[in-house]
């Protein structure tokens, strides 16, 4: 039988009492002891960072709630732990590291930068989880930090990495100063019946390899789920609203199956709101009746249901490709794809997509032309198949902008868009576009005639 501690025999209270140490004090002894249960009972615990250890399970009870600390300067514990001390390499005072190509700020992100500071903190651990039960919170308090990404994203609610068997279950997050689950450089990663409310994005991986997301709900300003450098994605039965993209992706073997993504978003995108709004950590706005932007600018549109996501942050040894969206519905995004190597967005052009798919698509509510451009090297290889698509009844566009791409497939789908335009329109010599049984005003596929444009459109 698993050992089980609880944090009130270590000195957690209850109310606004700082309890990072007696939290700690509880894994430390776990940890020690050769692993088990860490019990978090009903009542809020401020806390800054915890460090989850290896064979270490944190169970949040019913009504438990861990409520981050709004000083940035609270979450360096881990800096000074006598139990397993950071490698020095692991260490920086620079909150980012410097990248590659057309990289003006991002980086390998180091566990002990700044930028990595999280509420819970896993860092080169084992056979770790995270459970909660009904009503348990992780709430970031959207704490502001001056000189954190953007001069405003604090800590992330859940930070990991160099991490093996990894589990997240049951709980919600709630105001996430930064991504609510940031997890780098791990392996075997499972998650389960999470939500997520408002801050950034839901869960975000960057180098990992085997991962499962199941039954979870994402309402964020920012992404819902992103990553790139993955190989081995299953994301079934989730449910993604957001300001940005529902999948924001680059890799390989990605299985995304059953999942609704829509707009406008529940919550406001961060970055629209004012800096005053920001410093004062003020939760992010609901949306007031469904709009897309309100009259002090905060935005809340959905921007794509998948971009594509492949920046000069890490190398990106494997291909990738064979992305699959099967049997998924999209309310309402400006965009059904995004991707867009041939121009000159940082966040894509590190290394090209070879090939994505998508089946059993019902999308209504497009607004903008689907995007695909890719490398003139590495080709993009499109299919889009049995699926029905609508645009917005307002807006006269073309389905799809393509460029650089080997073979692009329509097969038994249904598209009505309003107006004339060509059904798709392309600005490279190369490839080939197929369409078999496809439902639509016009089947015009033409040869643009402007230049190339280097701006995303």
């Amino acid at each position: 039988m698993s050992n089980h501690y609880n944090i009130l025999d270590h000195g957690a209270v209850s109310g606004g009492t700082d309890c990072t140490h007696a939290i700690q004090s509880a894994i430390d002894t776990c940890f020690l002891s050769g692993g088990g249960i860490v019990e978090i009972p009903a009542g809020e615990y401020h806390t800054g960072d915890i460090r989850l250890r290896s064979h270490v399970t944190l169970h949040l009870q019913k009504d438990a709630v861990l409520k981050g600390i709004r000083d940035p300067l609270a979450y360096y514990h881990y800096r000074n732990d006598p139990l397993e001390p950071l490698p020095a390499e692991w260490l920086t005072e620079d909150l980012y590291c410097r990248g590659g190509r057309n990289v003006y700020r991002a980086c390998v992100i180091l566990p002990g930068a700044r930028w990595g500071h999280g509420i819970i903190k896993a860092m080169g651990a084992e056979d770790i989880a995270i459970l909660g039960e009904e009503g348990s919170l992780i709430d970031g308090q959207d704490c502001y930090d001056d000189v954190g990404e953007e001069n405003y994203r604090g800590p992330h609610a859940i930070s990991v990495h160099h991490c093996k068997n990894v589990r997240f279950s049951g709980y919600t997050v709630r105001n996430s100063a930064n991504w609510a689950h940031a997890v780098f450089d791990s392996e075997n990663i499972h998650m389960d019946h999470i939500t997520v409310y408002a801050g950034h994005d839901g869960a975000h991986f960057t180098t990992c390899r085997n991962i499962s997301v199941e039954d979870c709900a994402f309402y964020t300003g920012d992404d819902c789920v992103a990553g790139m450098d993955l190989v081995n994605v299953h994301v079934r039965r989730c449910i993604l609203n957001t300001a940005c993209s529902a999948f924001r992706m680059g890799g390989t073997n990605v299985f995304i199956e059953d999942c609704r993504m829509y707009g406008p978003a529940a919550y406001l995108f961060r970055g629209s709101m004012k800096k005053e709004e920001k410093a004062a950590c003020m939760p992010s706005l609901a949306n007031p009746g469904g709009i897309t932007r309100d009259e002090a600018g905060h935005r809340f549109n959905m921007l794509s249901a998948f971009t594509y996501y492949a920046d000069y942050t890490r190398e990106i040894p494997v291909q990738p490709g064979n992305i699959v969206l099967k049997d998924c519905t999209i309310e309402n995004a400006d965009r059904l794809l995004h991707y867009n190597y041939s121009g000159n967005e940082t966040w894509q052009i590190n290394k090209p997509l070879r090939s994505i798919r998508m089946e059993g698509i019902r999308a209504t509510g497009i607004s903008l032309p689907l995007n695909a451009y890719g490398d003139k090297d590495i080709p993009l290889h499109l299919e889009i198949v049995h699926s029905d698509i609508a645009f917005r009844e307002d807006r006269e566009a073309s389905f799809m902008h393509l460029c650089h791409h080997d073979y692009v497939l329509l097969e038994t789908v249904k598209i009505r868009i309003p107006g004339d335009r060509p059904l798709v329109k392309i600005w490279s010599e190369e490839g080939e576009v197929r369409l078999k049984n496809v439902d639509a005003p016009n089947l015009r596929v033409e040869k643009a005639e402007e230049a190339f444009f280097t701006q995303p459109i």
